[in-house]
């Protein structure tokens, strides 16, 4: 299961970096024509649409490797001025990745696709193979002997399975291969990464610190206007319940029971204020548990798919939870969905969390506080967030967590 998981994720890989790698060569293309036509100085007056083709092929190479691997971070905006821009070390790296990824990776990306085909073509011989014509049943064959009998068919579906071996055993290498060149050449310089490090650490910090505020906030307003109020109303009760012991016990004992419920309702509040701070079940179960509590209280049916081999440190844990809380309450709320699902994994030091459901679509994070709130939560842990919600769905959203000692 982990090997054919690997191959299907590599098949995706090289899909992606096939389109890239198009893109690739039809910026080379338009390189050339570029330096063709400067030897009668048109080509000039297109270097700059040239370059701007270059560097936004690059630009979608490394957004890709940013969605299948570690964080990608790139060299930032190429320097103002033509001469500048072609003197510069990153626009030659991103000419060697073009010329390498136009070739290479475009070869890779047909052969990732041509093995699968291949192997689902020959799988499926046997039940289309009698509507050929004899010279393409012995075509199915690969030259080798000809398939116009049941045994021959069977022969050519045996050749799938080889196909689909292959698939397995090399897709993964193939997407490797192919993400090499982008990975080695695309990346930013030592210091350009450290500098964006640094912003990204800022930014990251005053995430936490507003999400912090805003968590104080919550609390807070619970207290006041949930807790607070109901002892409030408890030591008013009492005050009447004292004040009417002499004149009428009975009356004086009806206050009584009606400041007892409303001490068990702020009682009750008080638990609630609790939970939302650390959920007792992370506790004593694990994330596993608290996220099917969260999802057998959804109003939306909900399915988790937990797979965690080992506990994750604690505010990454909280900080799960109530993301997965939040993305419920959005769903339930907004999306209109039949059903939803929550995934979890640990992957080396990554936890990995997405929230699926069949709703409208068309959610964006930038209004509204719930998603923006999920958001500042991943990027307080230093984490990424990612949403999609094309209209008319579905939406998904990943985040991921470092996960800690």
């Amino acid at each position: 299961m982990t090997r054919s998981r690997a191959a299907l994720d590599a098949l995706e890989h090289l899909v992606g970096g096939l389109g890239t790698a198009t893109l690739a060569l039809l910026a080379l293309m338009g390189l050339a024509a570029t330096a063709v036509l400067c030897a009668v100085g048109v080509g000039l007056l297109l270097a700059p649409v040239a370059l701007r083709g270059l560097h936004g092929a690059a630009g979608r190479e490394r957004a890709r490797l940013s969605r299948l691997g570690p964080e990608f971070v790139g060299p930032g905006s190429p320097p103002a001025g033509l001469r500048a821009e072609l003197a510069s070390p990153v626009t030659r790296r991103e000419l060697c990745w073009l010329a390498t990824h136009a070739s290479l990776g475009l070869f890779l990306g047909v052969a990732g696709l041509t093995l699968p085909f291949s192997a689902v073509r020959d799988l499926a011989f046997p039940l289309y193979g009698h509507l050929l014509p004899p010279e393409e049943m012995a075509g199915a064959a690969m030259g080798l002997w000809i398939a116009d009998d049941l045994p021959g068919r069977l022969a050519v579906a045996a050749l799938g399975v080889g196909w689909l071996a292959l698939c397995l055993l090399l897709l993964p290498g193939m997407a490797r291969l192919q993400a090499w060149p982008g990975r080695r050449l695309l990346a930013a310089d030592a210091d350009t990464d450290l500098a964006l490090r640094v912003a990204q650490l800022t930014a990251t910090r005053a995430a936490a610190l507003d999400a912090h505020a805003a968590e104080l906030r919550r609390i807070e307003r619970s207290l006041h206007d949930g807790t607070q109020n109901r002892i409030v109303a408890v030591t008013v009760m009492l005050g009447v319940a004292r004040r009417a012991l002499d004149r009428d016990p009975a009356i004086a004992g009806e206050v009584i029971d009606r400041a007892q419920d409303a001490a068990e309702q702020a009682l009750a509040d008080l638990r609630a204020v609790v939970r939302g701070i650390l959920p007792p079940v992370l506790e004593d179960r694990s994330l596993a548990d608290a996220l099917t509590g969260l999802a057998a209280a959804c109003p939306v049916p909900c399915r988790v798919d937990a797979d965690l081999p080992a506990r994750c440190a604690a505010s990454v844990e909280a900080t799960a939870y109530f993301i997965v809380a939040e993305a419920l309450t959005n769903i339930a709320r907004h999306s209109g969905a039949r059903q939803a699902t929550v995934t979890v994994r640990r992957t080396a030091d990554l936890l990995l969390l997405r929230i699926t459901d069949d709703g409208r679509g068309g959610a964006d994070d930038r209004h509204g506080t719930g998603l923006g709130g999920i958001r500042r939560r991943a990027e307080a842990h230093d984490g990424t967030f990612t949403l999609t919600s094309p209209p008319g769905g579905p939406t998904t959203l990943d985040v991921s967590l470092p996960c800690g000692l």
